[in-house]
């Protein structure tokens, strides 16, 4: 049985099976996406920091933009050589709208790099440095992790002597982590005591793990088998005995009902005993001798003499100096510090004088003082080109964002005032796509810098989780990467497999490749949207 109007269309619409399909699709995606741009104009509205502004760089998004405006085009000329029967033509010009889907990726994937690979912190009086950190190094060799990962220099360092491990919620890669960190400073973890146990009902206790056993995931496992184990002949038990608690409650008072029978249900630990086997939650090891271990911030809940990891293990032992380590400062944000003196009603500048990082860096105090003297000029010629209104008020002042963020841009250019040559045409282009050339500015333009840990407030890469701003972008940009990705896999499969159909039936190719077509336009649609509310306002 033939299904109608798959190649011919409607005589009361004009429209063939799947074109209506298309559109009853894109009318989801327009509610989808518009719910997205809808959030996002409230979420800035009401934002409770100041929005990012103006951080996204702009060069590759344009591009962006017109390499999809382009594959519209050729994805029309694409449909348009089918109905001529031009198949050499057709192959061509959907090669290139595949082609640019590859771009358009590529570039999304360098700026996503760029993104997941860029330190910030906010201090805790709302100051935020930006920039990239450093990695720990031994005798000038990077230490690599348990994985071989390198390790940045933002981790929380404590000299443990002791390590009391959750036999339920241990989290093997930390034990390995532990174990390896502890064999690079030749030292031992080992049991502190010997574990006994009851392992069967009315038998004796007997050692299960002995003093001196050197940690492993294996003896963790091997009593954490037990621990499940008693923990499960227990529970029938006490299961047991608690109901036939109530049995007898209900027995003695069958005038009481429900939750008032509660107060006389109760076991009695001494006759129950003899019934249970031994339960071990928790099981310490000695470090020996004492090593200093780092662990990541997210991971560990530190304190003066005990810490304790998220899967529950508790480490005794001093807390050291921890601090995080920037070996490229490449931006100063006052923003949201100068918008909570505002709130508070203190002079934003004043605030900022008086401020952790520019009473302790020299660095940050000269470039917020050159600052200072940029914003002056800035107002001048403004003030210049657009004068007053009748109450004498400048037309135009400097924005916010102006005033009190000083970007890497800023920052090449107050060291370039100073006598620092220019890059190339060509290094310099480079910087619009994966940010600044550290090697090529140098430490005068972006410093070393130590953040110590009491100063810290909140520290994220630019991911989801540093302010909603870019939650929004990954959220909206990732979708519509998706988008980008499978409509190029459909048109692929169309220009890659479509020869066959092409041969049996010419229309049916061009339906098809027309329906591709109109959602590549919707996904060029959304860009044209995306491109101006995230990169430019």
């Amino acid at each position: 049985m033939e299904i109608p109007y798959i190649v011919t269309p409607r005589k009361d619409t004009g429209l063939f099976n799947s074109k209506i399909a298309i559109w009853l699709f894109l009318a989801s995606e327009v509610m989808l996406f518009g719910g997205f741009f809808s959030a996002y104009v409230f979420l800035r509205i009401g934002a409770d920091y100041p929005w990012p502004e103006r951080t996204l760089p702009v060069l590759p998004g344009l591009i962006n933009t017109f390499v999809l405006i382009g594959s519209s085009v050729t994805v029309v000329f694409a449909w348009a050589s089918l109905k001529l029967r031009q198949w050499r033509r057709f192959q061509i010009f959907m090669g290139i709208t595949v082609a640019c889907a590859a771009i358009f990726m590529v570039l999304k994937g360098i700026e996503y790099n760029v993104k997941l690979h860029h330190q910030a912190v906010r201090l805790k009086d709302y100051t935020v440095i930006e920039g990239h950190l450093g990695y720990e190094k031994e005798d000038g060799v990077e230490v690599k992790d348990y994985k071989g990962h390198k390790i940045e220099e933002n981790q929380i360092l404590i000299e443990a002597s002791k390590l009391t491990f959750s036999t339920v919620r241990f989290h093997k890669p930390w034990v390995e982590s532990l174990m390896g960190q502890a064999a690079h400073h030749n030292a031992e973890i080992t049991l502190t005591e010997d574990i006994k146990a009851i392992t069967e009902i009315g038998g004796k206790e007997e050692v299960i793990a002995k003093a001196g056993d050197k940690l492993s995931p294996g003896l963790l496992s091997r009593i954490q088998k037990a621990h499940l184990a008693a923990r499960k002949s227990n529970s029938v038990h006490r299961t047991a005995a608690l109901r036939e608690e109530w049995k007898i409650a209900k027995n003695d008072s069958p005038e009481l009902k429900g939750w008032q029978l509660a107060g006389a249900v109760s076991v009695d630990p001494a006759a129950l005993a003899p019934k249970l086997i031994s339960e071990i939650s928790t099981v310490g090891f000695t470090v020996n001798p004492p090593v200093e271990f780092m662990f990541r911030p997210r991971d560990v809940q530190e304190g003066a003499t005990q810490s304790r990891l998220r899967d529950d293990t508790v480490i005794e032992g001093k807390l050291l100096e921890s601090p995080m380590i920037f070996h490229h400062v490449d931006a100063i944000d006052f923003q949201h510090l100068a918008m909570k003196a505002e709130q508070k009603g203190i002079d934003p500048i004043s605030a900022i004088d008086a401020s952790w990082l520019v009473q302790n860096s020299p660095f940050a105090r000269e470039a917020w003082e050159w600052h200072k003297g940029e914003v002056a000029k800035l107002e001048a010629e403004l003030l210049k080109d657009y004068g007053t209104d009748k109450k004498g008020n400048p037309k135009r002042e400097p924005t916010h964002k102006d005033r009190y963020r000083i970007g890497w841009k800023e920052l090449v250019k107050k060291v370039e005032s100073e006598g620092r040559p220019k890059l190339s045409g060509t290094a310099s282009l480079a910087e619009e796509f994966v940010g600044p050339n550290y090697a090529a500015r140098g430490d005068e333009t972006f410093p070393h810098f130590s953040v110590p840990r009491e100063q810290i407030g909140f520290a994220s890469k630019f991911t989801p989780s540093w302010n909603t701003y870019y939650a929004i972008y990954f959220t909206m940009t990732g979708l519509h990467g998706l988008h980008v990705i499978g409509g190029a896999i459909v048109l692929g499969y169309y220009l890659f497999c479509g020869k066959k159909m092409y041969l049996a039936n010419p229309e049916w190719l061009a339906n098809r490749v027309e329906v591709g077509g109109l959602f590549w336009h919707f996904v060029d649609l959304v860009w044209i949207f995306v491109f101006p509310v995230l990169y430019l306002m």
